[in-house]
Parts: structure tokens; sequence; C-alpha cells
């Protein structure tokens, strides 16, 4: 469990659609935001019964590019902690239905991209994030995208904090899975707590999407 990406879940009404053209990897840039549906089994499940990204997508996880030099690569938040990942590695991951898309910041807010790119590296080694307090010293995926373009944007709010739930609509009862999952790291149920999710993030109207070439 504790290599589950950041399977934050809340509900969110942006209204955002992804662009027709496509980037290739070749075309990435310090600041964009890869978003990726990438398998967490019944923890993904979940997650999609009550939230959705940008065009009905699910995603489960998301992470930011960086640059050093001339070299570009991912700096993301896993179940080690955040770590520096190559774009091999990253993009090789196998995904689900909703793929993988790039956020990028729209023109007018293009310049918090590299800031947010280059603050990414103070949070290298920094834990992962398990029990999703947006208090603590620690990071899941869009936790570390919120925060980096939050400092960008002189400590305002560029992606925002929605009240978390992790109810079946349904039953209105917790997931059996969330139960399991917080009952064994000891800790209570963040229910209502601030957080955000990758299909939250990927809906913002800071960003325009676009589907990518792999």
């Amino acid at each position: 469990m504790k290599y589950l990406y950041s399977v934050i879940i809340l509900l969110v009404t942006f209204s955002c659609s992804s662009k027709k053209e496509k980037l290739s990897i070749q075309q990435l840039k310090a600041g964009d935001i890869i978003f990726q549906d990438v398998d967490c089994g019944p923890f993904c499940e979940a997650i999609n019964k009550v939230t959705s990204g940008v065009d009905g997508k699910n995603f489960s996880h998301c992470a930011i590019v960086a640059s050093e030099g001339d070299s570009l690569f991912i700096i993301e938040a896993v179940g080690k902690g955040v770590v520096k990942t190559s774009f091999d590695a990253f993009f090789s991951k196998e995904t689900g239905s909703g793929g993988t898309l790039v956020g990028r910041m729209k023109p007018t807010f293009s310049g918090l991209a590299p800031k947010a790119s280059k603050n990414a590296f103070q949070y290298l080694g920094k834990s992962y994030d398990e029990v999703f307090d947006i208090e603590n010293d620690k990071y899941y995926c869009s936790e570390l995208i919120y925060e980096t373009y939050k400092e960008a944007n002189n400590n305002q709010e560029v992606f925002k904090l929605y009240p978390m739930t992790y109810k079946d609509p349904d039953t209105n009862e917790f997931f059996p899975i969330w139960v399991d999952y917080f009952k064994e790291l000891d800790y209570k149920i963040p229910e209502g707590e601030a957080g955000l999710n990758p299909g939250g993030v990927s809906k913002s109207d800071y960003l325009d999407i676009y589907e990518i070439n792999l």
C-alpha cells in the first residue's frame, strides 16, 4: 500500500477540455504537468467512482517536468518519496484508458512554469504522504504539484483544495479498501479534510491540456 500513487478522492467541477494537437516527448517543457492513468487496483476503482479528470478521463498520478542543464526529467512523489525519474522510466509505465496527458500553463500564466519546476528540487528526498495530510512535511503526487505552483505564484493557490471524501456515493459508507488502508496505518480516515487529486488538477482553468505521442 505504501507504493500507492496519490489517491485522494474529491469532487471537482471545473470545465476544461483537451486540445486536438499532440505534443511529442521532445516538446515537453520545464513546469509541464504529466497526468497518468496508472492502475492502482481497488484504490483507483474507488477514486474513479467519485471523481474524474479532464474530458471524463481517470488519472491516478501526476508529476512535473524539471530541467537541469540541457536535460529534462520528471520529479514525482511516489511510495519511496519525492524522486527524480527519467523520461524512459516514467513513460514506459502501462496505463489504462485515461492514458497520459500533458497539462501546460496557459500563455497568461506561463511564467509560473519554470519557477514551479525549479521549486520541485527542494522536495527531493521528502517522504511520501501516506495519510494525505496537506499540513505535514510529506507529499503525495498532486500535493507536490500544488506546493510547487503555489510557491511560484507568491504563495497564492494555483490549484484549489477541496474537501476529500472516501465514501461510496451509492451507499454513503466508506469504501472498504479505505477502511482497511487507514486501519493498517492506525490513522483516522481524513473525511472532509482539504486535498486534491490528479483528476481535479487536470481540470484547472490555468492549464491547456494536450495529448502526447509516446
